[in-house]
């Protein structure tokens, strides 16, 4: 389908300067036959890459070659249909849009998909693929994924190859992918996880009380009827706070380094093209600009200190349950206050994989007033297998609780 074929909600959830063609995948491959959209964060060849930015798109030369998750979906037999909306430097959780508009969320209408994959997320959700890749650095997955009602995995940070994938905090950065099916989404990992699979069973679940308290009444309820419905199935969840400090703390020490490594990689490019930006996207790149080596640097003790203590807590067989999002999603009209009071209770909770680069999925396993809500297991390093294993184990009673 090209972009003046488009018809209904299929016209917010792709770029502009969408492919002209869909690129066929190979003719075998164990995901022959499959569809995806990809963010507009990778390089397909003969294509500018936009990062969510007109003036960014403008600046770029067409691709050389494939970004290698790309090229691997392809290999694997996928055929990429489109360039899915991404948020304006990936540097929202919104998915709202000043340039393109925000992606429909067709399984919460009238309320924002999340970003910054929202096209992606919201084009798994409204059955125009059957996978999208995206890019998750904190919460560019997890969180739509949670919004849209769809699977969603981070991986753990490294095992999947980012070139020609644009960057926003290399500290952080990492491949997802969404998918509305529980063994696709496992079989994607097959295509495009690396390094060492660290396999073991799943004999220990730690419940994050704190991160539960984040998280509006009704939402942490649906993490509650979860854990009983599935008492059988699962260990014995074992109440904890993850975080000594506050999560708060933890917070703040990744959104300061995230927003230094920001400056670092797109910086030079602002100050210099002064390209046209989005509300909330300019207050926080204006922030972003002021982040000096001596406040990245203290933020990296936080940051380190969390990192030791979820690997020690996060030991291979545990899992660590919470909920993926704070509330439900927003409604597409919320004010930009209400966005960002939103954007900082959400990243109390996307801030634990992201500050210790371990994998998380978040699973479609509740509503709340009609609305998706996703809970979310964290495993050690390596154990993303595992927890795509977990996924589809459950797969089948995943939807309203």
């Amino acid at each position: 389908m090209t972009t003046t074929e488009r018809t209904g909600p299929e016209e917010t959830w792709f770029v502009p300067h969408d492919l002209d063609q869909p690129l066929a995948g190979a003719r075998r491959g164990r995901l022959a036959g499959l569809t995806a959209v990809v963010k507009d964060s990778f390089d397909i060849a003969g294509t500018r890459t936009g990062g969510g930015s007109p003036d960014w798109l403008a600046a770029q030369a067409p691709a050389a070659a494939h970004a290698a998750a790309v090229d691997r979906l392809l290999a694997a037999g996928v055929s990429i249909r489109h360039k899915a909306v991404c948020d304006e430097f990936f540097y929202s959780l919104s998915g709202v849009s000043a340039h393109y508009g925000t992606p429909t969320n067709v399984r919460a209408p009238g309320r924002i998909p999340g970003g910054s994959s929202s096209g992606c997320a919201a084009a798994v959700a409204g059955h125009a693929c059957d996978l999208a890749l995206g890019g998750d650095t904190g919460g560019s997955v997890r969180v739509p994924a949670s919004f849209c009602g769809v699977y969603g995995i981070r991986s753990t940070h490294g095992r999947v190859d980012l070139s020609g994938a644009m960057a926003m905090a290399p500290s952080f950065d990492t491949i997802g992918w969404f998918a509305d099916d529980p063994r696709v989404f496992r079989d994607v990992g097959a295509a495009l996880l690396d390094g060492e699979t660290v396999t073991s069973r799943v004999d220990r679940m730690v419940l994050a009380e704190d991160a539960v308290q984040q998280a509006d009444r009704a939402v942490a309820l649906v993490v509650d009827r979860f854990l009983a419905r599935f008492a059988e199935a699962l260990p014995e969840p074992e109440p904890d706070r993850i975080s000594a400090a506050g999560l708060d703390a933890w917070r703040e020490s990744f959104r300061i380094i995230q927003a230094y490594e920001f400056w670092g990689e797109y910086g030079s490019f602002i100050s210099t093209a002064n390209p046209t930006l989005g509300p909330g996207i300019r207050e926080r790149i204006a922030s972003a600009a002021t982040i000096t080596s001596r406040d990245a640097d203290a933020a990296h003790e936080t940051a380190d200190q969390a990192r030791a203590r979820l690997h020690t807590l996060l030991a291979p067989g545990t899992v660590v349950v919470l909920p993926t999002g704070p509330c439900i999603a927003p409604p597409a009209d919320a004010s930009e206050r209400a966005l960002q009071s939103f954007r900082l209770r959400a990243m109390n909770l996307t801030c634990i994989a992201g500050l210790s680069g371990l994998p998380q999925v978040s699973l479609p396993l509740g509503e709340v007033q009609g609305c998706p809500v996703g809970v979310s297991f964290v495993g050690w390093a390596g154990g993303d297998d595992a927890l795509l294993d977990l996924a589809v184990s459950l797969g089948e009673f995943c939807g309203s609780t």
